[in-house]
């Protein structure tokens, strides 16, 4: 029963294949394989839009190029307080743009008040010489809480703001998981909600390791910036065709929807299965993330059952499904509260 987290499931057999078959004769180096244009081309097609591309193999190494391309040093980014590039990225995105600032705004379940950044704009302005202008709104969808955006909430708050002149990153770590949940498409989810940026990540979604950088509009124009700063960072790999062709597997007959959609249908299984043995769920269940708060001894019972999951800081407790939970798991779960 790991629930601890969604890195910790294997690579889905599918992809691992698709390594064996990249894994013959030669290719050019850098992304400049024909595999990464079948990506690019591919991608092209499921967000309906051109789009430039490039591969990274961590969520904390495309947020943070990206964000360098849209904030500069004396710049500030805004997000929520409990963004995984303020809370987990152990800087980074401050490291790799040289300096920008991270203001952190307030909202319930993870998700930015529009009320909150309102007010950050109104306070910070763009032509006071003593303090960093914003030049950045960072969201993620699916959210830290679990909680996944609409493409309305995502455009009352890009939309407000690009009037202000602001750059839009989104963090799609799992992005798969909140396009199930809303059943919306990628174009509505993404650039058509305002994105500039988008950091979609496989990794936690059947991908042994493999990220992308999505350049939408004009935000295309970074494209020579950001492969610069990737290769001074140590980040573009020599052999992109092997993350490229994990990507093209996971796009394949929309795998990367279906591994989404049963790691989610778990998770709300895990959340009724608590909820049944008198846990508090803490945040909406939008994904395949479930926030709780356990009695002391019904934690203790879990875990000595064999139960993984992590202990937020807020003192919940987190359980994550992810494409390959089992019924077993589930039913381990259960058997193990007593139900």
């Amino acid at each position: 029963m790991n629930f601890l987290s969604d890195t910790t499931a294997p690579a889905h057999p599918a992809l691992l294949a698709s390594l064996t078959a990249a894994n013959s004769g030669y290719a050019a180096s850098y992304g400049n394989d024909a595999i990464t244009t079948e990506l690019k081309a591919r991608l092209s097609e499921v967000f309906a839009t051109d789009l430039e591309l490039v591969l990274t193999t961590s969520g904390t190494a495309s947020n943070a190029l990206a964000l360098s391309v849209l904030c500069p040093p004396h710049g500030m980014i805004l997000c929520h307080d409990e963004a995984h590039i303020h809370r987990d990225e152990r800087g980074a995105p401050e490291f790799f743009s040289g300096g920008a600032k991270l203001l952190p705004l307030a909202g319930e379940h993870a998700k930015i008040d529009p009320g909150e950044l309102e007010r950050a704009l109104n306070q910070w302005p763009q032509d006071f010489v003593h303090a960093p202008p914003p030049c950045a709104l960072s969201i993620s969808n699916l959210n830290e809480s679990g909680c996944a955006y609409s493409p309305t909430e995502l455009t009352a708050l890009t939309g407000r703001a690009k009037s202000k002149a602001l750059n839009i990153h989104f963090d799609g770590a799992r992005f798969a998981n909140a396009l199930v949940s809303s059943g919306e498409s990628a174009a509505s989810m993404s650039w058509q909600s305002g994105a500039d940026i988008l950091c979609l990540g496989a990794t936690k979604n059947g991908a042994l390791g493999a990220e992308a950088i999505l350049l939408f509009g004009n935000a295309r124009r970074h494209l020579p910036e950001l492969q610069a700063r990737q290769k001074r960072s140590g980040h573009m790999g020599p052999k992109a065709r092997y993350i490229a062709a994990q990507m093209l597997a996971w796009l394949h007959d929309d795998l990367w929807l279906d591994l989404a959609r049963a790691a989610n249908t778990s998770a709300a299984e895990i959340a009724n299965t608590l909820r049944k043995a008198g846990a508090e769920i803490v945040h909406p269940v939008d994904g395949n993330e479930v926030f709780v708060r356990l009695d002391v001894e019904v934690a203790r019972q879990l875990r000595s059952a064999g139960a993984g999951f992590y202990q937020w800081p807020d003192g919940s407790a987190r359980f994550v499904a992810s494409w390959s939970t089992t019924d077993n798991d589930l039913k381990a779960l259960e058997d193990a509260l007593g139900g």
